[in-house]
């Protein structure tokens, strides 16, 4: 124990993995289980961060409603109700073994300003430094837009990944009613492969059809732009099967051994069980002449060079409120950590006030454009969401000054906030030498979103 690295550990259930979804009583089950590792990890010296879905189902059962409503005010009112049974249980479990938790519940606004996102932050750090076991949800009684799926950051697989980014996890298990990826959907094809190991997301070849349950709001789409998320704050996600969370153990068991054996990481030790551990029923079966053998999942590899703290913030903690459409030649600056000129702005897209996110586009500038024409292609070649940035103008002030020299904004504002649209500090950027992730907002059209999909 004493050479053990110590790890920090996230792991996200969702509304199917606590609460039937026919009767709405929690799955006891797997809770019980879910505890017991989460205990295991916190004796072995670990840190753990538990993003509990079910507030929802939990209020279905509490008020004996049959099915979820679409009013959002009920919803909202099911979302308190639920929380507080849902917390109690959790806690519940927990004083079983003599284990502390905390509630933490956020929204999307808690983090987009950037003193609450580090006042977050430096909450979970106290609370892993005095080893309680941090429960996170999202404030559902407040979130409308998530609740109806306005906005993709509702569902808890990517609170999950903006949590452990926030924590710098080492790794994130996304646990769900299935081993793990599969190339075609497994319950229609016999045939189906496991996808085991993803180095690379924009190559991935997977079945995402599977939906979220009838009380959730995720799916398996959700789980691998969670994924992405992830990924590139540095933390190995994984997903695995909910029903057997006695895995997480041997999965970060032999993914720490395997860093062994290329010498790039010291093992963490888990005990064989005994017939006495409890939780070994839902692991006996892995062990083969007292050797580990890894369970079914999916493993998505971590980024090398992780975007981290501020820049990850400025890319996923934020909602772009337009996007400001910037050349090639103004994307090769700011790239190499100039601030951005008006004068390499070529249009501006959506109604946003100073020091508000936008997103940032890189157009082709056309060469001299013809009297009602853009002064850019859209089509050829398609334009690419490169990263974001908070500005030092509004829309309004942006349209006025774009493609013009600094020294002319005075003249045509009558003031001069900063020769920047936005400084270098305040910009970050997708990494374009792999797949990226790309934050879900329900604002970016069709066309940019898929062409930040694609960047390569």
């Amino acid at each position: 124990m004493k050479n053990q690295k110590r790890l920090t550990i996230v792991i996200k259930l969702g509304t199917s993995s606590i609460v039937d979804e026919n009767t709405h009583e929690p799955i006891l089950s797997i809770l019980t289980l879910i505890v017991e590792t989460a205990v295991k990890l916190v004796k072995d010296g670990h840190k753990v961060v538990i993003v509990s879905s079910g507030a929802v189902g939990v209020g279905l059962r509490r008020m004996d409603v049959a099915k979820r409503p679409k009013h959002i005010p009920r919803i909202q009112a099911l979302a308190a109700v639920g929380q507080c049974r849902l917390m109690s249980l959790w806690d519940s479990l927990f004083n079983h073994l003599r284990q502390p938790v905390a509630q933490i519940l956020l929204t999307r606004n808690d983090i987009a300003d950037r003193a609450q996102y580090l006042n977050a932050q430096n909450t979970f750090v106290e609370l892993l430094k005095m080893g309680v076991v941090p429960i996170v949800n999202e404030n559902d009684t407040l979130a409308v837009a998530e609740i109806m799926h306005l906005s993709k950051f509702g569902d808890n697989d990517t609170l999950s990944a903006i949590t452990a980014a926030m924590v710098q996890a080492d790794y994130l298990f996304l646990m769900t009613d299935v081993d793990c990826l599969y190339d075609k959907n497994p319950r229609t094809s016999p045939d189906a492969q496991a996808i085991e190991v993803v180095e690379d997301i924009g190559n991935l070849a997977a079945d995402v059809s599977q939906a979220g349950s009838n009380l959730g709001t995720g799916g398996m789409s959700t789980k691998i732009v969670a994924a992405r998320l992830a990924t590139s704050a540095g933390v190995t996600t994984v997903i695995a099967r909910s029903s057997n969370p006695g895995n997480i153990l041997n999965i970060v068991n032999h993914i720490e051994t395997t860093k062994q054996t290329s010498g790039t990481a010291t093992p963490v030790t888990v005990d064989t069980p005994t017939s006495d551990d409890i939780l070994s029923k839902s692991t006996s079966s892995l062990y083969l002449d007292g050797r580990l053998r890894a369970p079914l999942h999916t493993r998505f590899l971590p980024d090398p060079k992780p975007i981290r703290d501020r820049y990850f913030w400025l890319l996923h903690g934020l909602a772009p409120h337009g996007t400001i459409y910037i050349d090639e030649g103004a994307y090769r600056a700011v790239a190499g950590k100039a601030g951005l000129l008006p004068v390499g702005v070529v249009d501006v897209e959506g109604h946003f006030a100073q020091q508000e996110a936008v997103r940032v586009v890189v157009v082709e500038r056309r060469p001299s454009p013809a009297a009602g024409e853009d002064m850019y292609e859209k089509a050829k070649p398609a334009p690419t969401e490169v990263g974001r940035a908070l500005v030092n103008y509004s829309a309004a002030e942006i349209t006025r000054i774009k493609g013009l020299r600094t020294t002319e904004i005075y003249g045509v504002l009558g003031y001069a906030d900063s020769e920047y649209i936005a400084l270098r500090e305040n910009m970050s950027f997708f990494k374009q030498e792999r797949s990226r992730p790309v934050t879900p907002s329900s604002g970016m059209s069709t066309e940019v979103q898929s062409g930040a999909a694609n960047a390569a």
